[in-house]
């Protein structure tokens, strides 16, 4: 059975740097019929249960600690019975929102995480956050959280982040895979590699 993507969206509030912010996230499911990947627990857990269908949850992965993407992690975890994981160096992002309780799982690059039959590549791509991580499928699929979105990079005028660093992730990182890769992004629309590649330069010019 091909592995496929599935997509809904929750509403929510984004906070840092006493700034607080509405926004809608999207949440990705990655699988098949019987286990699915999520990407980015944002908000709500119920829906995501939902869209889960009794489907076994191999990981729950969070492409980074902001609170908007780890909001629902814990709940979700505990309502299906998946562990969470997340780059260490977001750790100090993790408890704000979950002071408590640690990921179950740490992310590194070039760790894999398998299901139904497809193995994802965690991508260490820093500069939205010191943690921020990709998950790329080894063909067209590619998980960015919020280091590419349609039209350039992730926001880096807050604290943790950095525009230097994450121009460098994308130009090593995303940019080099095949330009028909689809970026599911963790907000906004999907893109692919080929469409934001030519806007690289425009990018470090524009310097955010």
């Amino acid at each position: 059975m091909t592995a496929r993507v599935e997509h809904l969206t929750n509403e929510g509030i984004f906070s840092l740097d006493g700034g607080v912010f509405e926004v809608e996230n999207n949440i990705w499911l990655f699988g098949d019929d019987d286990e699915v990947v999520v990407v980015d627990a944002a908000h709500d857990h119920r829906p995501i249960v939902e869209a889960i269908a009794g489907r076994r949850v191999v990981a729950i992965v969070c492409t980074h600690g902001h609170n908007d993407h780890v909001n629902a992690a814990l709940d979700l975890a505990d309502a299906v019975g998946a562990p969470v994981a997340l780059h260490p160096d977001d750790r100090m992002l993790w408890d704000v929102v979950h002071p408590d309780r640690a990921p179950d799982r740490v992310l590194a690059d070039g760790d894999v995480v398998s299901v139904a039959g497809v193995d994802l590549q965690v991508l260490h791509t820093p500069g939205h956050s010191p943690g921020g991580v990709c998950l790329y499928d080894g063909g067209t699929t590619l998980f960015s959280g919020d280091t590419l979105f349609h039209g350039g990079p992730g926001a880096t005028g807050r604290s943790h982040s950095d525009f230097p660093t994450i121009i460098d992730s994308i130009r090593d990182r995303l940019l080099v895979l095949p330009h028909e890769t689809v970026v599911h992004t963790g907000h906004g629309p999907t893109t692919t590699i080929g469409a934001e590649a030519p806007d690289l330069d425009a990018w470090i010019t524009r310097g955010s």
